[in-house]
This record gives structure tokens, C-alpha cells and sequence, in this order.
């Protein structure tokens, strides 16, 4: 039977906490380049799976802002929080097979026994991986990664490898307030949207072997890799709305989407600052080149 999809499917998703600024930006239009560029699919997903973070109106706001940029999606958008049935079907699955645990730690009693990852979270020190000591309540459900040691090709950032009992520990799939972990929820998601090719923010780059394994327990296909630069301020710190990052001016998509076409070294012509989204977006996607994308974890933005 026919696939009734592309062959490549990209997506774009954003944690709705905040207004689209230019970090968020770049991860929007590197992912519809890259997906466009192909002939593929691009599509919008609300990573809103965790309730007390999400800024009222801020889904509303990025997918006017995206509307604004010409940046046009494909079908129907996806929102984490009304995905909870999917998510608890895939922890049970996991559960099934022996690969969870309940986990009574709390974040104090893991911050005193545990050494720092490789991308600065703790690695759980595996207290509760043979039981919970006596008196102790579940908090958390863990995955045990045992001595999973995952490697991976980025198109941008080149072959990556992870122990993932060393740099991470066995890690969360349920949190202690009831909430599923983003770990397990992306893994969910990808597999359910069909994506082939996931092109996101180097922040997220030491999380990927974790949604390996988890893809590879739960039967999932495996999407192609590419991690663009994350836009960090001129203190070194990633562009948010914990650092204040301004929002994009709609007013001005031609300079904002030249802004980030520099950023991910594509090399724009300076005429395209004044021309309509539309034309920009077409004259990108004809010359969009994975090749030019800088090859760093963090660039500067504006640098």
C-alpha cells in the first residue's frame, strides 16, 4: 500500500510560555526550509504538556506571529495537552515489559547524591531502581536504560554518541506532580504525526538518545536528525522569555526572517529585507543549503 504521506515530514514545536522570539524563530524556519527544500511536510505541534508554564494566549500569539512570516502548515495542530490517553497507553506498554520502576526520590534527596550530565542535569544516582526502601511512596516512574549506549548522525552537529547510564541515569517518564515528561511525550507524538525528520534547537541535542531508546522500545521509527545553532544573548544565555528575548515584530517579517536566514548562514541577499514574507520564503527554500548551517552548539545572535 502507498505511503499516503511525503517522504519527508517535518515539524515545528514550540512550548507556548511566551511570545515567538528570534531563538524560536530560527528553529521555525530552519524545520519549514528543511521540509520545504524537500517537497515535504511541515507541521505545528503545541508542546503545552505542562499546564502551569503555559502563558495564557501565547499558542494563539506564536501561531499569528507564523501567519505573519508566511510560514504556512500543513493539517491540523497537534496539542500535547490533550494527548494524555496516548501518552498513558505508551507508559503502560513500557511498564508491561519491565523497562519502568516507581521512584520515591525527591529533587533535594537526588541533588545530594547525584553528579552533574553532560548537558548540567543530574544523573540519577539509581537509589530506587531495586525497590522502594520501606515507608517510601512513589513519586516518579523512571525508564532504566541499563547499559544502553546510543549513537546517532546529526546533519549538523556530526556523529553523536551517549552512554546513557553515565550521562543521564535512568530517567523520568511521569513526574512526581502527575505530568508526563516531555521525554516520553515527543517519542509519542513523532510516531503518531509520522516524522521523518526532526530539525530543532542544540539544546535538545543530549536529549535525543533518550527518545532513541524510547523509540526503539516502543517500536517507533527512528527520525532522521538535524540540530541547528541555539541563539544565545551577548551573556552567553539562550534566548527566552526567562532572558527577556524580545518578541518578533510582526510589522517587520522581511527583517526578521533575514535576521534568522543570516543566522543559519544561508547568506540572503540585503534587497530581500523589504520584499514581501512570500517572496523571501520562496527565494530561501530554492536556496536552501544544509551545508552553509554552522556547525556549533550556540551562535550569538546578531553576532
Amino acid at each position: 500500500m502507498p505511503n499516503a504521506h511525503p517522504r519527508y515530514r517535518g515539524r515545528f514545536a514550540p512550548s507556548p510560555t511566551g511570545p515567538l522570539h528570534f531563538g524560536s524563530l530560527v528553529a521555525a524556519l530552519g524545520s519549514y526550509l528543511d521540509a520545504r527544500a524537500r517537497d515535504g511536510e511541515w507541521l505545528v505541534r503545541m508542546e503545552d504538556l505542562d499546564p502551569p508554564r503555559a502563558a495564557p494566549g501565547a499558542a494563539a500569539d506564536i501561531l499569528r506571529t507564523l501567519e505573519s512570516l508566511e510560514l504556512h502548515w500543513d493539517g491540523a495542530i497537534l496539542r500535547q495537552s490533550e494527548r494524555g490517553d496516548a501518552y498513558q497507553a505508551a507508559l503502560a506498554e513500557l511498564e508491561r515489559m519491565g523497562a519502568t520502576y516507581p521512584c520515591a526520590c525527591t529533587r533535594r534527596e537526588i541533588g545530594d547524591s547525584a553528579l552533574a550530565g553532560t548537558d548540567g542535569s543530574l544523573v540519577y544516582p539509581g537509589t530506587c531502581r531495586n525497590g522502594l526502601l520501606a515507608g517510601r511512596t512513589a513519586r516518579a516512574t523512571r525508564l532504566r536504560v541499563d547499559d544502553a549506549v546510543i549513537e546517532f548522525d546529526d546533519a549538523v552537529q556530526g556523529r553523536m554518541r551517549q552512554p546513557l547510564a553515565a550521562d543521564v541515569g535512568d530517567f523520568v517518564l511521569r513526574r512526581a506532580d502527575g505530568l508526563f515528561a516531555y521525554q516520553l511525550a515527543v517519542v509519542v507524538d513523532d510516531a503518531a504525526q509520522g516524522i521523518t525528520d526532526v530539525v530543532r534547537g542544540a539544546d535538545l541535542l543530549d536529549s535525543t538518545p533518550r527518545q532513541i531508546l524510547l523509540q526503539r522500545l516502543l517500536g517507533a521509527p527512528t527520525p532522521r536528525y538535524l540540530h541547528l545553532p541555539v541563539a544565545i544573548n551577548a551573556a552567553g544565555e539562550k534566548l527566552s522569555k526567562q532572558t527577556r528575548a524580545p518578541p518578533i515584530d510582526r510589522a517587520r517579517p522581511g527583517a526578521a526572517l533575514v535576521a534568522a536566514l543570516e543566522f543559519l548562514g544561508q547568506r540572503p541577499e540585503p534587497r530581500l529585507v523589504d520584499a514581501p514574507a512570500a517572496e523571501i520564503l520562496a527565494v530561501a527554500t530554492a536556496r536552501w543549503d544544509r551545508a552553509l548551517i554552522p556547525r556549533v552548539r550556540a551562535l550569538r545572535a546578531g553576532g
